[in-house]
């Protein structure tokens, strides 16, 4: 299993990278890490996309959908086939969001091992295929004056800023109820760890493994939000 990913999606992403990094003037490292993720993300926006909708068709019945809930609390079953009834009724999948997400996982996850295990500057020859060169030029310094080779306590805070910008708009409002089950309690408590703790766990991978990484988590997050953005104006303007 090991062996296939590595094949058809890790070995690849970083003949393409090698291949940005041989492109662009200097060998600039950063913005290779920069485009090849801009590259990836602009491929996968059409999932994305179709994921936001989906989130934001669900959020905008969610009044209908707790109607639902509460009023066969007592037989789950029915309350299941009656939700499955009213997601079909007004064209929603609710399983497509995860089916789209667990597509997207490997590769984002390949493009994060990438940056978090090569050996950069140093190039892993035996990862390249016979028409990939090894690049002339390959510099660290990004845009001439950040080592990304190294930590970088501003790329890592960019990093997680905007991881908690992105938390922000993409994850819904948990409202106040009078009498709190332990589901609820449950359901707010994720809610405000993935809001305030996910941004902090962001920084300090961002920051303890080096710039590259941070750089490759700040790219990848500010498309994120810069999409959530875009999808969410559409979905505005057509309502």
């Amino acid at each position: 299993m090991l062996e296939f990913f590595k094949t058809i999606i890790y070995q690849p992403l970083y003949n393409l990278l090698i291949t940005i990094i041989d492109v662009i003037p200097g060998g600039d490292v950063g913005l290779a890490v920069i485009t090849i993720t801009l590259l990836v993300r602009f491929v996968l926006f059409p999932l994305s996309k179709k994921s936001i909708v989906t989130q934001q068709k669900i959020k905008k019945y969610q009044e209908e959908l707790n109607k639902i809930k509460e009023k066969y609390k007592k037989d789950r079953q029915k309350q299941a086939e009656m939700m499955l009834a009213f997601y079909k009724e007004k064209g929603i999948n609710p399983f497509s969001s995860i089916f789209l997400m667990l597509i997207q996982i490997p590769i984002i996850i390949s493009l994060y091992l990438i940056f978090l295990h090569t050996a950069l500057p140093a190039v892993e020859v035996e990862l390249l295929y016979t028409f990939i060169p090894e690049p002339d030029v390959l510099s660290m310094n990004f845009m001439g004056f950040i080592d990304i080779s190294g930590r970088s306590w501003g790329l890592a805070l960019l990093a997680g800023f905007v991881s908690f910008f992105q938390m922000q708009l993409s994850l819904p409002e948990i409202k106040k109820v009078d009498k709190p089950s332990f589901k609820d309690d449950l359901a707010r408590s994720m809610n405000v760890q993935m809001r305030y703790i996910f941004p902090i766990i962001i920084f300090i991978i961002a920051y303890m493994f080096s710039a590259v990484v941070a750089l490759y988590l700040f790219t990848s997050n500010l498309f994120a939000v810069g999409q959530e953005l875009l999808v969410k104006r559409r979905i505005k303007i057509e309502d």
